[in-house]
């Protein structure tokens, strides 16, 4: 289990680092780099815009990686979705800008943030179902903790990288090159990632569901026959967790920024503190749910995210370190106490020979509503409307988050068939 700890967290961190480093750039380089003939406003949407590739993608991982998952085994699927988002990642580091491509650049961003968001919609549901496949009936929540664990830590890595390479190179280096060596990094993370997972095994859950020969023919369809409504109501509470998520770090990073006027190094800074926060609750909900239950304590994230929605700009807004970090630092734990349960709680609605196809695909449907389109809303409500109204549009997603999953039932009793 320790070495199944270790594969399912090192994995998902660094597929999130890869993931995350992407809206780093988006939110403070990449509308210069390929979108310089647009209006600041617009440049931004743009960048945004091939930001919310990714999530489109995502459900189309889900549907390819959860098809082989399902039916060849997850430690394989999980072995190529990394290969393919480390290597999409690593080559966006590559890519010439504007300048030198026109209008070739953004449609070959474009492309990679595309396969970026396929590796990814992979990603996740084999990670956790490798944690929880393994683990005793009575800790999955904490097994399930590591690859949650994963985000906090990429987001943190990837946030780092940026926030050192902004203080030490001077504004137009960081502009014309220094962004790229996050995304060079990635070469070197495939590796490690590579040497980790392939010295694991195949879970014993669904060896004996080859054993039976019991696999399904196509799983995404057998998902949407037997389980419409888990998948249905699984994405819906997902929501509020990548709406916090991509407002609190992507959004809130091109805001305070680019209209509050706030240091680039200033918030880059209180980005690594608040994912301290993400962290915590993240833990602290996943290992509880073994005995609390998951339903609940998704619940309680959620009321939470309702009630810090409506103060989340008011603090941003008074432009100070101390209360920016409070406000981001809660909405990334509110985010972290409903994301902590999810790895155990979605496999665990669904049936083994569709469990990686339908924990993936409620993932990242959940993905599309909150994460794609958080960022491109919130800079409209924004420019039309004012700081306040992206605060309760957050809080809408809470409240969206909150229906759906009173919606579920409870799970941490069920048996893994």
């Amino acid at each position: 289990m320790r070495r199944v700890a270790v594969a399912s967290f090192i994995g998902t961190a660094i597929e999130f680092y890869d993931f995350y480093i992407y809206g780093t750039a988006a939110a403070l380089v990449l509308n210069d780099a390929f979108f310089p003939t647009l209006d600041p406003v617009n440049a931004t949407l743009a960048s945004f815009s091939t930001y919310a590739v990714a999530f489109a993608a995502r459900p189309i991982g889900s549907v390819i990686f959860g098809h082989f998952g399902d039916r060849v085994g997850r430690k394989s699927v999980l072995v190529a979705s990394l290969l393919l988002m480390g290597l999409s990642t690593a080559l966006v580091g590559l890519l010439p800008g504007y300048d030198t491509l026109g209008i070739w650049a953004p449609v070959l961003l474009i492309l990679l943030r595309f396969l970026q968001g396929i590796g990814l919609g992979g990603e996740w549901g084999g990670a956790a179902l490798l944690a929880v496949e393994h683990a005793p009936k009575k800790k999955r929540g904490l097994y399930a903790a590591f690859p949650q664990l994963g985000p906090s830590v990429g987001f943190f890595a990837a946030t780092g990288v940026f926030w050192l390479l902004s203080s030490a190179l001077s504004d137009d280096a960081f502009h014309s090159w220094g962004w790229r060596v996050p995304f060079l990094l990635s070469f070197l993370l495939v590796g490690v990632g590579l040497f980790v997972r392939l010295r694991i095994s195949e879970t014993p859950v669904f060896a004996k569901v080859m054993e039976a020969r019991e696999a399904s023919k196509v799983p995404a369809l057998d998902v949407l026959r037997r389980h419409p409504r888990e998948l249905l109501l699984g994405a819906g509470g997902m929501v509020v967790a990548y709406g916090l998520f991509y407002t609190a770090t992507t959004y809130c990073l091109a805001y305070a920024t680019g209209t509050l006027h706030v240091s680039r190094n200033t918030m880059l800074g209180l980005s690594l503190v608040a994912c301290l926060f993400l962290a915590a609750g993240t833990w602290l909900a996943a290992t509880r749910s073994d005995g609390a239950g998951r339903r609940r304590l998704v619940l309680a994230g959620a009321g939470l995210a309702v009630v810090w929605g409506l103060v989340l700009f008011p603090l941003l807004d008074t432009e100070q370190p101390v209360l920016i970090a409070l406000a981001l630092g809660g909405a990334l734990f509110c985010m972290g106490v409903v994301y902590g349960p999810m790895g155990a709680y979605l496999p665990e609605l669904f049936s083994t020979n569709v469990r990686y196809s339908g924990a993936s695909l409620a993932y990242n449907l959940g993905g599309v509503l909150g994460g794609a389109v958080s960022p491109l809303v919130a800079t409209r409500l924004q420019s039309a409307f004012g700081s306040s109204s992206v605060g309760w549009y957050v809080s809408a997603m809470a409240l969206v988050s909150l229906v759906c999953v009173l919606a579920l039932p409870e799970t941490r009793e069920r048996e893994l068939d």
